[in-house]
């Protein structure tokens, strides 16, 4: 149907000139900023420092009484095409609206807009979609704008504006699942959108009526955003107000952290990539943990700077000052260099003790200042273990003389549980290390392994499989490539032919005669095009060798292509765990986004069950003598037991027709609620 002439949608910076979060002059900069920039004064608002996203958003969200969805929430948010279908693509591009739950039995559609208050782009919504109510939540403009490419038009990389370490890996709708949901527990929606000739019916909801995990998802509160400078997020001008001279936020400086940082990782093989993957796992755990956010980046910056000035003969973890006198000694000449050397940038007390302090242990008998148990501040227990964990699953030159595999890692930080290392803190680590291997399988994640000495080469092709789904490891010579394939079960095999000392040939020819390489899938990438190597390539069962360069996008889906014909053919088997490794809403969300179809067990002290999927459907579910939805809801409340998934089971009939994701949402309401 043809759509509806729009009304001008409420000016935002009147919206927050009004909420005193910003002065007239600042708002008339930002005004100046978006007119220069072609951009929307919301986006002007944060590029200028005025405001963080989050403090913009809950803003907005008060005043147009709705919530509001992060950018980096809606970058992993992930719709089913019958929900995108509702809402063309050209539709969805006009109105600025992007579609995102449908609950088949209200009617009712989600949709993120930056504009919740265009009552008319919302009754075009409405009438395109057919939904009887639309419900609206807040996003920025440009985050909006990035999800409708991503998901209409495949653009992998619409979110790259974002700092890349708060995209990490995310199975199904956890944008929304708890952060957001539906009427339907005697209130109405956020946005109501009367059927035609009806008056839109806003219903205020605010953050005291919000359930506790729909508080806890969204942007913690967050005071007016002072740029940083130097890492700072406390400077202003002599008024109070953020410099508008200062630009860069906690994250962009975070990113920078990360690209010098690796710069200089760049001259110790062993270590490339170290403090970046130091820094993920510590925001990793600091989520676990339910740490602030604001914390949890204070701890995330200790991570890139704990090598700084310890470019010497030993890597120091703290596994490795405790364990060997050599190391030990290192570690107490250097402890302080790197707080020394960023002395100027005025790090955060918060990051400074961390790094400071990584060196003690929890039993007591550490440096500098032989600190235990929780007298040492929480940045430097956790540090402590992520960086050992990441020595010991990437460095070919750690103790063990090899990268181990995630179990063994964790293992090895249990070996040491009270003594060097934080009980809960390994705690969490086994049950993330634990819950993603679990999550892998039961996505049918594939690992691969990329041989090549170039990183450039690599950069773009890891970006592009890791998109698809692919776990993916990376070596730089034929000798780590060989122990890597020893060590872990490797699906595929990338590999350049140039490669130091020895070359991909010689590697594929010994790997095909040792068990942990005889049946590998292997790809020749690579900078040679003679006939001999192709010949030979092909002789050891090489399923493509391709040419540099090569359209990556091509290569992977020619890849993932051939490898799941093959994993077809062979057939599947089930997976069982406990839920205290992977929840529920995890295993549901896993096994929908994957298109699963089977019997989800669960076996618990107070109740049994089963969910049964269809193609990622869930299409029924037994609790003790409840079935359907109901039965669902009663097994989303389990939060210990077992569970087994049997891939033999094809259900017969469906008594649920709502979709996954009302489901969760719908359950995660009434366990907020207590209902």
């Amino acid at each position: 149907m043809p759509l509806l002439p729009r009304t001008a949608p409420l000016t935002a910076g009147d919206i927050l000139v009004k909420a005193n979060l910003l002065t007239a002059d600042q708002h008339t900069q930002a005004l100046a900023h978006a007119a220069q920039d072609r951009v929307r004064l919301e986006e002007a608002i944060i590029d200028l420092g005025m405001l963080t996203e989050g403090v913009l958003l809950k803003a907005l969200s008060a005043h147009f009484q709705t919530q509001f969805v992060s950018a980096e929430k809606l970058a992993k948010t992930h719709v089913d095409k019958p929900t995108l279908a509702m809402i063309p693509r050209e539709a969805a591009e006009a109105l600025g609206i992007f579609p995102v739950m449908f609950d088949p039995k209200t009617s009712t559609l989600g949709i993120v807009t930056a504009n919740p208050g265009d009552t008319e782009a919302l009754r075009n919504a409405q009438g395109v979609s057919q939904a009887r109510v639309i419900k609206a939540f807040v996003a920025r403009p440009r985050a909006v704008r990035s999800a409708i490419a991503k998901a209409y038009a495949g653009d992998t990389q619409a979110f790259a504006w974002m700092d890349a370490d708060n995209q990490g890996a995310m199975y199904g709708f956890d944008a929304i699942t708890r952060g957001q949901r539906f009427g339907g527990d005697g209130r109405r929606s956020s946005v109501e959108v009367a059927p035609a000739g009806g008056r839109a019916a806003p219903i205020p909801e605010t953050e005291a009526t919000q359930p506790r995990a729909q508080r806890i998802s969204s942007p913690e509160p967050e005071s007016p955003r002072t740029p940083a400078r130097g890492g700072s997020d406390t400077q202003a001008d002599g008024r109070g107000r953020p410099d508008p001279g200062v630009v860069y936020s906690f994250d962009e400086v975070l990113e920078l952290m990360n690209v010098f940082v690796g710069l200089l990782e760049n001259d110790r093989p062993d270590l490339r990539g170290h403090s970046a993957l130091v820094a993920r796992l510590t925001r990793r755990v600091g989520e676990k943990l339910g740490i602030p956010n604001k914390t949890i980046t204070s701890y995330v910056a200790a991570a890139y700077a704990h090598d700084i000035g310890k470019a010497g003969q030993y890597h120091l973890t703290s596994l490795n000052v405790s364990e060997y006198d050599g190391h030990k000694v290192a570690g107490q000449n250097l402890v302080r260099t790197p707080t020394r050397m960023l002395e100027a940038v005025k790090l955060s007390s918060e990051t400074g003790e961390a790094i400071t302090h990584m060196y003690e242990r929890f039993d007591g008998k550490g440096f500098p200042d032989n600190l235990a148990g929780r007298n040492i501040p929480l940045g430097a227990r956790i540090l402590a273990a992520t960086d050992t964990y990441a020595d010991l699953t990437q460095n070919p030159r750690n103790p063990f003389r090899k990268p181990l595999p995630p179990a063994e890692a964790v293992d090895v930080l249990s070996k040491f549980r009270g003594l060097i290392f934080d009980p809960e803190v390994v705690d969490v680590f086994q049950s993330i290390v634990l819950g993603e291997d679990l999550k892998a399988r039961l996505m049918d994640r594939y690992v691969a392994l990329l041989v090549d000495a170039d990183s450039a080469e690599t950069s773009v092709l890891e970006l592009r499989m890791i998109d698809q789904g692919f776990d993916v490891k990376i070596a730089r010579s034929a000798e780590q490539a060989r122990e890597m394939l020893k060590e872990a079960k490797i699906d595929l095999v990338v590999s350049e032919i140039e490669l130091p000392a020895e070359d991909g040939l010689a590697l594929l020819a010994a790997a095909r005669q040792e068990p942990w390489g005889k049946d590998v899938a292997w790809v020749m990438h690579t900078k040679r095009q003679g006939r001999a190597e192709t010949q030979k390539a092909f002789e050891h069962g090489v399923i493509d060798f391709v040419s540099k360069p090569a359209a990556t996008d091509v290569l992977v889906a020619k890849i993932k292509a051939r490898l799941d014909r093959s994993r077809a053919q062979k057939g599947h088997q089930g997976l069982s765990g406990s839920l205290a490794e992977l929840g529920l809403p995890d295993l549901v969300t896993a096994l929908s986004n994957g298109r699963k179809t089977g019997a989800l067990r669960i076996t618990s002290k107070t109740v049994s069950g089963e969910v049964l999927f269809l193609e990622g459907a869930i299409v029924n579910a037994t609790a003790g003598t409840k079935r359907g939805a109901g039965a669902f809801y009663e097994l989303l409340r389990l939060s210990e037991g077992q569970f087994a998934v049997d891939p033999s089971v094809k259900p017969s009939e469906r008594m649920i027709s709502e979709s996954t994701e009302s489901l969760l949402l719908e359950g995660m309401r009434r366990l907020d609620e207590g209902v």
